[in-house]
């Protein structure tokens, strides 16, 4: 049987448009983006063996799609689509931090680091210059590392502020290994990023520690 065979009101696209999407199930939902399943397995069962496969559905959402495309009923359209699909949040969110405070929304700015730098099979390490509004004014990847060591020169991010005419900034990196803790060596440039920035005015409000699975804020724990 296939999903056209469901009674309308279990089918996942028309329960969408008759109750929306709150109604739905992750699996239904995901259901919905693949469009199509494969042989003899509905495009629901399909998205239920996904996140069974990853864990999770942020889990599933994270893969890279060289990961994606290898797995039976999605090839290269399908893992497209759901990289894709990361990439337009990410800019969504980066495009809200633009038009909103970004220390009125907290989460927002969590959100983005893990969706732009999350997943990331090398460390990068990100800028956000913002405004005396804290409103974002650029983000940038500034600086790309190894597995384990991002290098990092004060003097490029000092530079940059004063490029974009920032009042602060608030940078991150992140750690492939999914260790969210700070090392030492993060503690410590972050004191001297702070300090190297006090000098042209520019304020450092956070750094962040970046996973797939979350942010560590050192300045939450006072290691700003």
């Amino acid at each position: 049987m296939t999903i056209n065979d469901w009674p309308v009101g279990e089918r996942p696209r028309e329960k969408l448009l008759l109750s929306g999407p709150q109604s739905l199930s992750d699996a239904e939902l995901l259901a919905i983006f693949l469009r199509t399943g494969r042989r003899g397995v509905t495009a629901v069962d399909m998205a239920r063996g996904l996140i069974r496969e990853f864990g999770s559905l942020s889990a599933l959402f994270r893969a890279p799609a060289v990961r994606l495309e290898s797995l039976p009923g999605m090839g290269r359209a399908k893992a497209a689509q759901l990289v894709a699909s990361r990439e337009l949040a990410a800019r969504a969110l980066a495009e809200r931090l633009r038009q909103d405070s970004a220390l009125e929304d907290p989460e927002a700015v969590r959100d983005f680091l893990r969706l732009a730098i999350g997943p990331k099979d090398r460390e990068v390490f990100l800028v956000l210059c913002l405004s005396a509004q804290n409103r974002v004014l650029a983000v940038e990847e500034v600086f790309k590392g190894t597995l384990t060591r991002t290098p990092v020169y004060p003097r490029e991010i000092a530079k940059l502020g004063l490029l974009h005419n920032a009042s602060s900034v608030i940078v991150a990196h992140n750690h492939p290994s999914g260790v969210a803790t700070p090392s030492n060596d993060d503690i410590h440039l972050t004191r001297v990023l702070k300090s190297a920035l006090k000098l042209v005015d520019i304020e450092l409000l956070d750094h962040f520690i970046v996973t797939q699975g979350g942010c560590t804020s050192l300045a939450e724990h006072g290691w700003l």
